[in-house]
This record gives structure tokens, sequence and C-alpha cells, in this order.
């Protein structure tokens, strides 16, 4: 949901008998977004629960099956902003990064419990870090004399060992991607909610999928090919006809992504790149 901007337009343009359901596993976002939809009464239904779980909370609440499915992947501004959350190196807050607040493992205990070569895997496979190992093994020298406690202190250190900086972005930026992946299973949510999403579609419903960096869109994009590749149909066709078994039929073979108006009216756009697939008839 986040705060409820994509529900505040999918709610505008489907009026007046569109109903939507909102997930999300962040109470403070949820505050927000219910303020947002006020004005839409009761065809807008929020809920806590996480996104991988959608096609059984969809079930329960009786929205099954559903027309689309539009998930809006990672990290929201919402928390970014909230220094007491720890998602950013620059927060003074404490080393926290979870989304869901009932979650046990924080982003502190990562950092200081983990063992050097799981860091080291975590940090090379969810936030590609060149520096992975080096980055790694000098977390796991200080901390045995200075446990990390705050966001802004991992990002000083994170800058302060790296050997090269990357140009446009912090040299932390990548460290504290791969830590909020592992706290919060980003990439096994991904998988799953997907599944969940192509499970609780109607036969011609859509999936909507926006990410924010490659890992999430690799997982996406692997995804549809998998669940489309029997299809043989172009894409400018309104539906299959071509009879081959298939979960998808790729709207677009190619994603979309922001043009340069887009971008300047909002620069955390300028790295969603967004896909779409129609679910097709069972055969």
């Amino acid at each position: 949901m986040g705060a409820g901007g994509h529900a505040a337009a999918i709610l505008e343009r489907s009026a007046p008998d569109g109903r939507l359901l909102g997930l999300d596993v962040d109470p403070a976002a949820l505050e927000i977004a219910r303020r947002e939809l006020a004005r839409f009464g009761d065809r807008a239904v929020l809920v806590r629960a996480n996104f991988a779980v959608c096609d059984v909370v969809a079930g329960r609440l009786a929205f099954a099956p559903l027309d689309a499915v539009l998930l809006d992947l990672g990290l929201s501004s919402i928390q970014l902003a909230d220094e007491r959350r720890g998602f950013s190196f620059r927060a003074a807050g404490p080393l926290d990064m979870r989304a869901d607040p009932d979650l046990v493992v924080t982003a502190a205990d990562i950092v200081n419990t983990w063992a050097e070569r799981d860091l080291r895997r975590i940090f090379a496979e969810h936030g590609e870090e060149p520096e992975a190992g080096r980055v790694a093994a000098a977390i796991a020298r200080r901390r045995v004399t200075r446990p990390f406690e705050t966001a802004d202190d991992l990002g000083r250190f994170v800058a302060g060992v790296k050997a090269k900086r990357p140009r446009g972005t912090d040299p932390a930026t990548r460290v504290f991607q791969a830590i909020r992946i592992a706290v919060n299973d980003e990439l096994g949510n991904i998988e799953r909610g997907l599944r969940a999403a192509l499970d609780v579609l109607r036969p011609g419903g859509r999936l909507i999928v926006i990410s924010f960096h490659s890992l999430e869109d690799r997982v996406v994009k692997t995804f549809m090919a998998r669940e489309s590749r029997d299809c043989i149909c172009p894409p400018h066709l309104p539906t299959c006809v071509c009879g081959h078994r298939a979960g998808l039929r790729l709207v677009a073979r190619r994603p979309v992504k922001p043009d340069a108006a887009e971008v300047e009216r909002n620069p955390r756009a300028r790295s969603a790149v967004l896909r779409v697939a129609e679910k097709l008839a069972a055969a």
C-alpha cells in the first residue's frame, strides 16, 4: 500500500463500483493510507498482511477472484523518512530495518551476530557489493570491541572501509540494501507473492509489478518468462489464441520505464521498472 497513492488512482478510475483490497505489513503505512482513502468508504479495504499471502487474504474477505494485482515492491518513502526505522544510512536511529515491526531479527542482529562468511554472502548476493569480502571482514573486526547500534554509525563505517567510492550513490547503499533484503526476506516474499497473485487472479486478469532494483526485477522477469514460455501469441492480441498451456501472457515484451518528465517530477522513480502480464484461462 505505501501511502495509498496508487490505490487512490485505481479507485478513482474504477468508480463507482470498483473495490480495492490493500495489503501492507507496516502499520505506519496503513495508518497514512487509511486517511488518504477514507473518501472512498467501503470500496477500500485495508489489511495488515504480507502480499505473499494475498491469495489467502482475498479468499477470506470474498475478494477472489481478482481483476488485477499490483505489486509495488521495495522500500517506501514513509519508511525511509522515519529515522526510528533505521533504513537510511544517514539516520541516527536504531539499526532496525524491519518493515514489519513484529519480525524478530533486526539489522543490528545481522550485523553484530552473523558469521563473517554469511555477511559476505548477503552483501554479494543481495547487494551486488563488489567489496563484499572487505566490508564483511571489517565489520567482524569492529563489532568485537564496539557493536553497531545506529544506522548512521554503520553507514559511516562502511564508507570508511571501502577502497572505491561509487559515483552518484553513497558507498553504503549496496550494503544497506543487502541487510534490508535479508531482514525482510524480500526476495522470498516476491517469489511467494507472484505465485499467490497468479493463483488469485481471474482468467484475463492483469498482474502488474513495479520493481526498483535489478534483484527484484530479475525475480519478476524470470517468473513471468517461466509462466508465459508456452504462449506464442504476439503481445498486441487481446487474448491468447495459440492454445498452448501457460499461466501468463506477456502484455508487453519490454518493461515500462519512467520518461525524463516523470523522473524530474519524482526522482525516486528513476530506477522503476514496470512489467505487465495477463492470466490465461486453464487449458
